[in-house]
């Protein structure tokens, strides 16, 4: 069948309970909690990865920074239920298809986001305010911000600084530079916009499903990319060698390369293998990416703790 022909929404039958419950969990996206792993930052960078308290303090807020976001997937696809059943690829999901009713996946994300929430406050009130405000902010996108041009995708990355900033008081940080937030920020910008041209580039021009990406073309999204890439390289350059939290001898600087690499290996993705859609199909698929993220945290660790 043609990808623009109408697609059957409905299962072949009534959904049993563990086709109700296979569908919860795949709407809850287990592949993207991945993006969670940005809390860890603060703990690394503050050198307490050794110590056992703040060690467990940062998985607790991993798993309600998963938590928290599945609630937003689960809300987010309940809400966009009858757009997805016209995207090539969307039409897939679990609340598209019929598996799961919107009504079920809303009740779900209620539950979960609540009982995430409680337990943020448990692990830390500052965690628990900034997961509150994580949560706030991606239920105000779901049903708001998605539809801003720029605004949607500076929504993304607050997400994504969010989950940096989340980390610190569980840690109590005392040397993690400001310098981090601002490489997250554009990081997360590049990626934000990558993905961007990404959809448009597969849904060739037929925007109806995903009306914000009429307001976006593909020079104005190169322009974007290649500012935030400089910048990016930049913002990063210097944290490793103005940072005084860092080794006093600019050890950290010998992780640039590693750094461009990757952001090479990015923009080579989206703009020639045609896979910037999805940061996590790139995390999980692509081996270079993968071998990269490797070396760049060994690297680290090996300056934070082993040569500082």
């Amino acid at each position: 069948m043609d990808s623009n022909e109408a697609v059957p929404h409905a299962s072949a039958g009534p959904a049993g309970p563990g086709r109700i419950l296979l569908g919860l969990l795949k709407t809850m996206r287990p592949r993207q909690w991945a993006k969670n792993v940005f809390v860890f930052a603060a703990l690394i960078f503050d050198s307490k990865l050794t110590q056992a308290g703040p060690l467990l303090a940062t998985l607790g807020g991993f798993v309600a920074l998963c938590l928290l976001s599945s609630s937003v997937y689960l809300l987010n696809d309940a809400v966009d239920v009858e757009k997805d059943r016209q995207h090539p690829k969307k039409r897939f999901r679990p609340v598209a298809r019929g598996d799961v009713s919107p009504g079920l996946a809303m009740v779900t994300a209620a539950v979960i986001g609540l009982a995430a929430l409680a337990f943020s406050f448990w692990l830390h009130p500052v965690f628990g305010l900034i997961g509150l405000i994580y949560l706030a902010i991606n239920v105000w996108y779901s049903f708001q911000l998605k539809h801003v041009v720029i605004i949607d995708v500076l929504t993304i990355a607050a997400g994504f600084v969010l989950r940096v900033a989340a980390g610190v008081p569980l840690v109590d940080a005392e040397r993690f530079s400001p310098w981090l937030f601002v490489c997250m920020s554009l990081l997360a910008l590049l990626i934000g916009f990558g993905k961007r041209r990404q959809e448009l580039v597969e849904l060739k021009g037929r925007t109806s499903t995903r009306a914000i990406l009429g307001e976006y073309n593909l020079p104005l999204l190169d322009q974007i990319i290649a500012m935030v890439t400089a910048a990016v390289i930049i913002a990063y350059s210097f944290y490793t060698f103005s940072a005084p939290q860092l080794p006093a001898n600019h050890s950290m600087m010998l992780t640039i390369p590693i750094v461009l690499y990757g952001i090479f290996r990015y923009l080579y993705l989206v703009h020639v293998r045609g896979e910037g859609g999805a940061p996590e199909e790139i995390i999980f698929k692509d081996r270079p990416m993968q071998i990269t993220g490797v070396l760049w945290g060994l690297a680290v660790i090996l300056v934070l703790y082993v040569f500082k």
